[in-house]
């Protein structure tokens, strides 16, 4: 099978982990670094042996012969370096957000179909271990038909102390966590046809929202409260786990700290520990994510390769349409229609 050469724009914090999936991967090639800062590049090709090194990223896709790009860099250039690639006919593999407002973001897909390229979102969140499970289980039947369903992501985490630049997002946690969550509830219970949602501002040090509440009805008619918070000091501090309670007509299925998944029926409760996959690069304490960003990409490589992959451009649009639906409604007070 052909190696698929490919370039890293970006060579930030999250590089490390997704140049580091993809090599858990086969019939790849990382052959050309970009990044503004060159030194940042020239340690990060260091670190994984990449040849080549830019910090102009016309002249990497001028010089490089590629079949895809890896966009790793802030939100607001994605789609600049998404029209580079795709008018060169490269496919693009992009960080999650998509992109920093709804109209952006529906521009990254249409520019991809223009110039016939496929697009895929990194977003790995729902390819967690112990989210894929609870899945799994709504999927058996075991629980019957799903009439209520909660997904939490709320912690005292002090995230702004490692990545400062987040305070003066004037859009914070729906667009850096929503995205996540939202997705995860699309791939839980399908799309929404409409939501409600309230946010708040509690630290008074940042510009944009650090809690934020988003109730949906899902097409399948069942209710979903979507809860993301960097101001909830609890009784467990579990960041960064997502918290799943999923309610049907013949029981109920929870994840609970500790990737603990509870099942429950008329026959009782049974109970298992999904864990993720340990890879020797992952940092432990962001384990069960870092480790589903190799099943994403797994996912999406097979994409690459001309099979149908989950986090697509087009599915991902979906997500972003309620992160920026949600925004517009704790805007109007209103219920938006999807």
């Amino acid at each position: 099978m052909k190696k698929l050469r490919y370039a890293v724009f970006g060579c930030g914090f999250w590089s490390n982990y997704q140049i580091a999936g993809w090599n858990e991967l086969e019939g790849l090639e990382l052959v050309a670094l970009y990044n503004r800062t060159l030194s940042k590049a020239e340690k990060l090709a260091e670190k994984f042996n990449v040849p080549a090194i830019y910090d102009d990223p016309k002249k990497l896709l001028r010089k490089e012969k590629l079949d895809f790009v890896d966009i790793i860099t802030d939100v607001d250039t994605h789609l600049r370096f998404t029209e580079m690639a795709a008018r060169k006919g490269l496919d693009v593999v992009c960080q999650k957000p998509m992109a920093p407002s709804w109209k952006d973001a529906k521009s990254l897909v249409e520019v991809c179909n223009k110039n016939k390229v496929k697009l895929f979102i990194n977003e790995n969140f729902r390819w967690q271990a112990p989210i894929r499970r609870v899945k799994e289980v709504v999927d058996s039947g075991i629980i019957g038909e799903i009439f209520k369903a909660r997904v939490s992501f709320c912690s005292a985490f002090p995230v702004f102390d490692n990545q400062p630049f987040l305070a003066e997002l004037d859009k914070f946690i729906l667009t850096d966590i929503g995205s996540h969550v939202l997705d995860v509830c699309r791939f839980l219970l399908g799309d929404a046809r409409s939501l409600y949602c309230r946010t708040q501002r509690v630290n008074p040090k940042i510009k944009g929202e650090d809690v934020a509440n988003v109730l949906m009805e899902m097409k399948n008619r069942a209710h979903c409260i979507a809860e993301m918070s960097y101001a909830s000091r609890l009784e467990k501090e579990v960041f960064p786990q997502t918290l799943v309670l999923m309610e049907g007509t013949k029981g109920s299925v929870k994840l609970d700290p500790d990737f603990e998944l509870k099942v429950t029926t008329e026959e009782g409760t049974t109970s298992e520990v999904v864990k993720p996959v340990m890879y020797p690069w992952l940092d432990p304490d962001y384990a069960v994510v870092h480790s589903s960003i190799v099943d994403a990409q797994r996912d999406i490589l097979n994409g690459l390769r001309g099979e149908k992959a989950e986090t697509s451009g087009k599915d991902n649009l979906k997500t972003m349409q309620l992160v920026y639906s949600s925004y517009k409604s704790a805007r109007s007070g209103n219920v938006i229609k999807l």
